[in-house]
């Protein structure tokens, strides 16, 4: 008979969970491996809550297994380290992204890419090497070897900081690897929501000349005068569709609901890139004689391997980019879920783990 989530390991861990594809979450008792040689645990302060956590919450994916307890936007203080483990020290500041494991032998990995290893182990919804389930950051500790293990800069803050864990790098590493993140160039981002709004600040430290896309003219005066983009354009205006097309060198693409791609293709110059970090559940429909007609990409990327993570929030502490957040407690977690789905949040939640996690234990 299979242990539960409470007999699998030995030390007590407390998090919320959702049990089945409702996505209704709740207190949840499990537990933590114990401390090995090559391992760093943490006391988890904050959690970002990603878009991404809906979709599992609820199987959109189909991918989803439970008891789950969601949350990849892990930052906190080490309260423990392995013998073998020089990288951080006890009462240091640390986060834990979107995996805990890989293969370690495989080109990706060998090329510090650990994200597209075809054995990767995500931080929750995942199976260890031991055989047993990963449970993310929505609980009061995590443990994770050192190699995944991400140093949060001195003066960073720490609840800003947790999405960049996920929105940063998912942002910041096709910025770098397309080449669109180099002074001069013109990018569009499109979608201002958690991904959207860091890919801005992103693209603006790299000298970038940076159009918010959006169906929302309303986000007009937040994307100029508050993130500091150069222009804004409403998707639905042909008017200001027309006017521009031709003119980007590359748009990054945020959105994770369906939407028409042929109008973006559009606005893009010969040998431009249209690249898709959002995560629609439906197939989009690629218009592929957009494509041709000026030699023009459209790639995916996903987040980044854990050399280029830290190389991000080094550079987001560097340039003082963090996400703008709004803090709640753990037990709001259900209604900060209801908001997301909606898009009512302004652009990122973050869950105080350590202030009020305790608080709901049963």
């Amino acid at each position: 008979m299979a242990k539960s989530p409470e007999e699998q390991h030995p030390v007590e861990a407390l998090g919320w969970a959702a049990r089945d594809a409702s996505g209704h979450l709740s207190p949840f008792s499990f537990s933590r491996r114990a401390t090995g040689e090559e391992d760093v645990r943490f006391k988890v302060l904050y959690c970002g809550i990603c878009h991404s956590d809906l979709h599992a919450i609820k199987n959109e994916w189909g991918i989803s297994t439970y008891p789950m307890v969601p949350g990849h936007e892990i930052v906190g203080e080490v309260s423990e380290v392995g013998s073998k483990v020089g990288k951080v020290k006890v009462g240091d500041k640390v986060g834990v992204g979107c995996m805990v494991g890989a293969c370690h032998n495989c080109d990706s990995c060998a090329n510090d890419l650990e994200n597209y290893c075809p054995k990767i182990v995500l931080t929750y919804n995942g199976i260890y090497y031991d055989g047993t389930t990963t449970y993310g950051g929505y609980s009061d500790s995590m443990v994770a070897d050192q190699r995944y293990i991400v140093q949060i800069p001195d003066g960073m803050p720490l609840d800003s900081a947790a999405p960049l864990l996920c929105a940063g790098i998912t942002v910041y590493s096709p910025l770098k690897y397309f080449g669109l993140g180099e002074a001069g160039k013109h990018v569009a981002i499109v979608g201002l929501g958690g991904l959207g709004h860091v890919a801005v600040k992103f693209a603006k430290a790299f000298g970038c000349k940076v159009t918010v896309i959006s169906t929302s003219p309303s986000k007009k005066a937040e994307a100029l005068e508050h993130l500091g983009a150069d222009s804004f354009l409403v998707s639905r205006d042909q008017d200001q569709l027309q006017a521009a097309m031709g003119t980007f060198d590359g748009i990054l693409d945020t959105v994770s609901a369906g939407h028409p791609v042929m109008p973006l293709l559009g606005l893009l110059k010969s040998h431009g890139k249209l690249i898709m970090v959002g995560a629609p559940s439906e197939p989009l429909e690629i218009p592929v004689f957009s494509l041709i007609i000026g030699r023009k990409t459209m790639a995916g990327s996903g987040i980044g391997g854990m050399k280029e993570t830290q190389e991000m929030i080094d550079f987001a502490a560097k340039h003082k980019i963090k996400a703008d957040i709004e803090v709640v407690s753990m037990d709001y977690v259900n209604q900060a879920m209801e908001r997301l789905e909606k898009g009512d949040v302004r652009y990122r939640f973050v869950i105080d783990v350590g202030n009020t996690l305790a608080a709901t234990k049963p």
